[in-house]
């Protein structure tokens, strides 16, 4: 696991009585967008630990069998159905459903592999607040990422830094675990797919505990993929200076 944003030493005494709060065994929620990930889901579920305590899946109007396959695999499984399109809204619907201590996110394309919410969770259980998965993180990779999206991904990064000061290796990966009580640092306010680097650097900005580890991706199973690297590029950009430019509080627990 590698370090890559530590607390000031005054929100370190605020975070530090969280910490003492915290249960040493935490449930553990893990939350899935999904929109047309029928034949994805098998793999997905299959692979993520029996030892998580809930499985949320947030459903966008799917045109398939999401819904029914992801209950014939996990019959306790959480079906939260969202209007709004969009991955931001998706993760902010199934993120306030979730009912864990721990929050994990993931995606539905069979590009993670659930083994891996194991370090997410010992990350937290650890002392950090927030952990990203990282696919450039020494012991991650990637047999999905372009040359292009790598370029993509260290010059938002880049920007990160420059703008923020946050070093991390990987500014466009999904996995993510947070604990359920720093949700309210985070405040998901965005319906788009820019949601997970706005978490990334608003993580940032309120100090949380943060530590990547290192995520292997590999290729999506079934479906097509959304990403154009040109206009998500821009996107991203505008995101970064536009959270850049907002004002900022803190909000702690």
């Amino acid at each position: 696991m590698v370090p890559v944003n530590l607390a000031t030493e005054a929100s370190r005494s605020v975070g530090d009585s969280a910490h003492t709060s915290r249960p040493s065994s935490p449930t553990v929620s893990v939350v899935i967008p999904t929109l047309n990930e029928a034949g994805n889901l098998p793999y997905v579920i299959n692979t993520i630990p029996d030892w998580v305590n809930e499985i949320v899946i947030v459903d966008g109007r799917s045109l398939d069998d999401t819904e029914r396959v992801a209950k014939v695999l996990r019959p306790d499984v959480n079906i939260v159905q969202e209007e709004l399109r969009g991955k931001g809204a998706a993760l902010r619907a199934g993120l306030q459903a979730a009912k864990g201590d721990i929050l994990i996110i993931m995606d539905a394309d069979g590009s993670m592999d659930g083994s891996e919410i194991a370090a997410f969770r010992d990350a937290l259980i650890a002392g950090a607040d927030y952990v990203k998965g990282s696919r450039f993180a020494a012991g991650g990779g990637s047999v999905d990422i372009t040359k292009l999206r790598r370029v993509g991904d260290r010059g938002i990064c880049f920007l990160i830094w420059l703008f923020y000061g946050a070093h991390y290796t990987d500014g466009t990966y999904g996995f993510k675990g947070v604990w359920a009580d720093k949700l309210d640092a985070i405040r998901i306010d965005t319906d788009g797919f820019e949601v997970e680097l706005i978490i990334d650097i608003r993580a940032h900005r309120a100090a949380l505990r943060t530590v990547e580890v290192p995520c292997f991706e590999s290729h999506r199973i079934h479906g097509s993929s959304n990403l154009n690297a040109a206009r998500d590029g821009l996107s991203c950009l505008q995101v970064i200076l536009r959270e850049r430019l907002r004002r900022y509080r803190v909000h702690t627990n």
